[in-house]
């Protein structure tokens, strides 16, 4: 197993569970639970793939990720009562993929001859991409589009990120650097309540 392909499962696991978790807050069944680890794991990284020419995806060609984010569902649906499964917990899963999906997104876009620029857009669309759909399924306003530093979060580990790839940097230490920069301006930010400026409507 490679670096990428660990951290690529990490990044599927931590997704999926988001998705399992979101799912059970909303009552869904085992189907549902599943359907919704799935489309959250492997959504953004099948958009990217699409928009890159990448046929078929990732997701249609490998099966691990399909088992992976379907016994992590599983594992949620069954353990769901004995742990702490709070927006927290979900806020938590969800941080984590998103700081390593982002950086997998732009080194695939970097190896497909993407510029940098398009590149740290390739990594929030990988980042966010399953996470928009997963809340968009459960009828709610999807992380990206609130008030929180969460797209935000991914332009900054993306632009980290490409600073270092040009300086010549280890890829496997800025990737590591740049996903945990991610999570921890992630988490920080929520944890301390600091949100993007939005309008204030006076009702």
């Amino acid at each position: 197993m490679t670096f990428l392909q660990f951290l690529d499962f990490t990044g599927t696991v931590a997704f999926a569970a988001s998705g399992a978790i979101a799912g059970a807050r909303k009552h869904l069944d085992l189907y549902g639970i599943c359907f919704l680890a799935i489309v959250t794991a492997v959504g953004g990284g099948t958009v990217r793939d699409a928009l890159l020419g990448r046929l078929p995806p990732f997701s249609f060609t490998n099966i691990t990720y399909f088992i992976l984010s379907v016994l992590t569902a599983i594992a949620i649906f069954i353990f769901y009562k004995h742990i702490s499964a709070t927006y927290s917990l979900l806020v938590w899963m969800d941080a984590l993929g998103l700081g390593v999906f982002n950086v997998i997104g732009i080194t695939v876009a970097l190896e497909s001859g993407v510029g940098y620029f398009g590149s740290i857009c390739f990594g929030v669309i990988t980042g966010t991409g399953g996470g928009m759909l997963r809340d968009v399924l459960i009828g709610e306003i999807p992380f990206v589009l609130k008030q929180e530093v969460y797209a935000t979060a991914c332009i900054v580990a993306g632009m980290l990120f490409c600073l270092l790839h040009y300086t010549g940097i280890n890829m496997q230490l800025n990737m590591v650097v740049s996903s945990m920069l991610l999570f921890a301006v992630r988490m920080v930010t929520f944890k301390l309540d600091i949100n993007i400026p939005k309008i204030k409507h006076h009702d």
